[in-house]
């Protein structure tokens, strides 16, 4: 499987939580994310759909 390449931005943090944009290198694509958590889930979907692609 290919590295996946991603770049953080963190704006703000409300609440304990960290709030801002995480940019796919590769996909070319920047998605805002509202917490930690939801950070990962977006992070954690690319790696897995990459990971489907590499399987067939």
């Amino acid at each position: 499987m290919k590295k996946q390449v991603f770049v953080i931005e963190v704006n703000n943090t409300q609440n304990q939580n960290w709030q801002g944009s995480v940019q796919w290198v590769q996909g070319q694509k920047k998605i805002a994310f509202r917490s930690a958590l939801e950070l990962l889930r977006l992070m954690d979907s690319v790696v897995e759909d990459k990971k489907d692609e590499a399987s067939v």
